[in-house]
Parts: C-alpha cells; structure tokens; sequence
C-alpha cells in the first residue's frame, strides 16, 4: 500500500491591475499492490538460501585454508584469545613438516 499526497498550485497577477488569478488543487492518492505471482516471492527466497549457503561453505573453506596456512608456517593463536576458537577444529590428517 502506497500513500502519496499532493499539492499543486498556480497564482497569476496579469499585467493588468484589476486581474488576478489563484488556482490551488490539494489530494491524495492511494495504491494498492497486489502481486499476480506468488511463486517469484519464493522463487527469490530460494535464491537467497542458496546464495546463503554458497557464502557459508566459501567461508569455512578460506577459514580452514588460512588456518592450515599458519600451521605450516608454525603460528597458532594464543591458547585464551578471542580468536583460538578459529582454527580450533581444523585438524591435520598428515604431517606438517
């Protein structure tokens, strides 16, 4: 639903001195949406889920990437930090020398 008011307006003095004119017009509109298709509503929120996860799974991949990349390079992150959580759950399956 849409709520739009409105003015439009007009004052005019002509070159002659015993005319003048004013011409004021107030309203309001009002629309109403009503959406033909119900299926684009669930079509997009689809999308979105999927978007969601895709996003999710290239975050746990770079994660797991960066924190094998410290590993090799011998860091970790300070047992207590707010970050040691991070990489806590990334665990090598071979050898890191």
């Amino acid at each position: 639903m849409q709520f739009s008011p409105f003015y439009m307006g007009n004052d005019t003095v002509p070159h002659d001195h015993t005319g003048y004119v004013r011409s004021n017009n107030f309203g309001l509109q009002l629309n109403f949406s009503v959406p033909l298709d119900g299926g684009m509503v669930e079509t997009c929120k689809s999308i979105a889920r999927k978007h969601e996860q895709k996003m999710r799974l290239d975050y746990e991949l770079v994660r797991a990437i960066k924190c094998t990349e410290i590993m090799k390079s011998g860091f970790t992150f300070r047992p207590g930090s707010r970050v040691e959580v991070l990489c806590n759950d990334v665990v090598p399956i071979v050898s890191l020398e």
